[in-house]
């Protein structure tokens, strides 16, 4: 059977949201959303489409927008966004069954319409048209849409078709695709495609598509292995994934993590107690979940050299031009990773403190500063089935998930800075400002 899928995405988002609270036509008034707290280098999050219309890019930085060019700056407002996405998922309840509706992002959705045509005796851009004018009515958000007979066709036909027709709806099937999609450059501009695989594409000749499609398979599983299958269908514009698979999808493994930016250079025993208040982070999110892990990794991303942007032997250095602005690719040595199991399953902030200080002082160069941290646990288990070794301390286990939980229920009900560790009092600490922020960002 033929299925419909639609694909929504709500345009320029955040900087909507920001011009509709403050009673502005998102496509008149120029609004940037932006923290200018951080400083003329910090990414716009956002840009409404007046600021789009002038020629300036999406997810830029503040110091990219032309001078003389007269804005309006608002701080992020994370919370208020996820308000408004919930609210504009609401509306898509109203009519779709939510088996029938995949959350991609928080303004980015994709729905299978095919059962609901015949419901409410439309076409696929007929609903797509009643959805954009509903959430346009209800939110003064304006929305694009791509249609396709697959999940794929559809998120295409949204990234690259509805941006050049005036109903903003973008349409696909596999021969259009392959009419529309097969020349279009850069092949980046297709989802899935960073400059990463573009570049491994390239130096196969294919620098579009249309290019992928002519290639010999067996070279393509030479060179991307697995993940040739997905090239492959894509250059055709097949996606066989349905709704159904993506809501019954189950990790085979599982892990947590953090990670964050440093908003400055931190020398390496800063950077040290970033690593420990995050750690203490993720113990607390261990035991509230009641696991436990077996396996450890550390990321740790160095500052840019000053001047440091040339490429090997002395070569200009590589950048990419793409949705979340400019940056330098392909560059070596910036970072420090390292994974280890441990000796038993634990979620013991003393075990875990010591894993990954040992990790940290083993790759990372004391002399280099550090602008990035991740972490992450894996190999995770419910901490009734962890198993015990002779040295494991059930007793002194106990106490310390005790401790997590009683700090965990004071967080919740008088907020995550009612409690902190002393560590989070030092000057670079980060954890009290972080616990004020929501997706990375103040409120």
């Amino acid at each position: 059977m033929d299925r419909s899928y639609l694909c929504i995405d709500l345009k320029c988002f955040y900087a909507s949201v920001e011009c509709v609270d403050r009673g502005y036509d998102p496509f008149e008034h120029r609004l940037v959303v932006a923290d200018p707290s951080r400083g003329p280098t910090t990414i716009c999050l956002a840009i409404s489409p007046a600021m789009k219309a002038l020629g300036v890019r999406n997810r830029c930085r503040v110091f990219e927008i032309p001078e003389g060019l007269d804005y309006e700056m608002a701080p992020p407002r994370m919370r208020r966004y996820m308000e408004v996405s919930a609210d504009i998922y609401g509306l898509y309840l109203r009519y779709f069954s939510p088996e029938d509706i995949h959350v991609y992002s928080v303004d980015e959705c994709f729905i299978d319409v095919t059962p609901y045509l015949n419901l409410y005796g439309k076409t696929p851009r007929e609903l797509a048209m009643m959805l954009m004018d509903l959430v346009l009515r209800e939110t003064g958000v304006c929305a694009t849409a791509g249609i396709g007979t697959n999940l794929f066709l559809a998120k295409v036909a949204l990234d690259i078709t509805a941006k050049h027709v005036e109903d903003h709806i973008g349409e696909l099937d596999e021969e259009r695709y392959k009419c529309l999609i097969w020349p279009h450059r850069p092949i980046t501009d297709i989802w899935g495609i960073g400059p990463g695989i573009a570049r491994r594409l390239a130096r196969m000749g294919a620098r579009d598509m249309g290019g992928v499609a002519l290639l010999d398979e067996r070279k393509l599983y030479d060179e991307f292995g697995i993940n040739a299958e997905l090239l492959i269908d894509h250059a055709w514009g097949i996606e066989p994934c349905t709704m159904a698979e993506i809501h019954a999808y189950r990790p085979r493994a599982h892990s947590m993590g953090s990670g964050q930016v440093l908003m400055r250079d931190y020398s390496f025993e800063e950077a040290e107690t970033i690593l420990r208040e995050m750690v203490d982070g993720l113990v607390l999110d261990l035991v509230d979940k009641g696991l436990v892990c077996s396996h450890v990794s550390l990321f740790v991303g160095y500052a840019r050299e000053r001047g440091g942007e040339a490429g090997p032997g002395g070569a200009p250095a590589r950048t990419f031009t793409g949705e979340h602005g400019t940056r330098i690719v392909g560059r070596r040595g910036e970072a420090a990773n390292a994974s280890r199991k441990l000796d038993e399953a634990t979620s013991s902030r003393e075990a875990l403190i010591a894993a990954f200080l040992t990790l940290f002082a083993e790759i990372v160069d004391p002399n280099r500063p550090v602008r990035r941290i991740n972490i992450a646990a894996g190999g995770l288990a419910a901490e009734e089935h962890a198993e015990l070794t002779l040295f494991s301390d059930p007793a002194a286990d106990s106490a310390e998930r005790s401790l997590a939980r009683a700090t965990m229920a004071v967080k919740r009900r008088f907020g995550k800075n009612a409690l902190v560790r002393g560590i989070s009092l030092r000057p670079e600490a980060t954890g009290r400002d972080r616990n004020r922020q929501v997706g990375g960002h103040h409120e």
